[in-house]
């Protein structure tokens, strides 16, 4: 695969970013983490992608980049862009939507049976 999951994070506690460490170490999935509380330039783009600094912001970008591979679906102005699947992004998903995004991408195969 020529993509990578990267994680705008922050440094400190979130429940939505303790989900996707979960579904990511569940699967073993590698991911590199970007802190938008330490990177001035991550926190202003997670602020223009999603209107909000809504962490985890995960986006499938090029190896080695930090933004997606392609242009992610625009949000309604003001609109809330938790778990909206905008292609090569998802923002604070609940594990179901982290599980379903991660296969339409080719992530993972299919979900663990609990």
């Amino acid at each position: 695969m020529n993509y990578e999951l990267v994680m705008y994070s922050r440094t400190f506690g979130c429940p939505f970013v303790s989900i996707a460490e979960g579904v990511f170490e569940e699967y073993g999935i590698p991911y590199r983490e970007i802190f938008i509380d330490k990177d001035p330039q991550a926190r202003q783009r997670v602020l223009q992608w999603t209107g909000f600094l809504s962490v985890p912001t995960l986006v499938i970008a090029e190896q080695g980049s930090d933004m997606p591979y392609t242009e992610p679906a625009p949000l309604p102005q003001g609109a809330s862009p938790r778990g909206i699947d905008r292609g090569p992004m998802l923002t604070e998903p609940n594990a179901t939507e982290l599980r379903e995004w991660l296969i339409k991408h080719g992530f993972i195969e299919q979900t663990i049976v609990e």
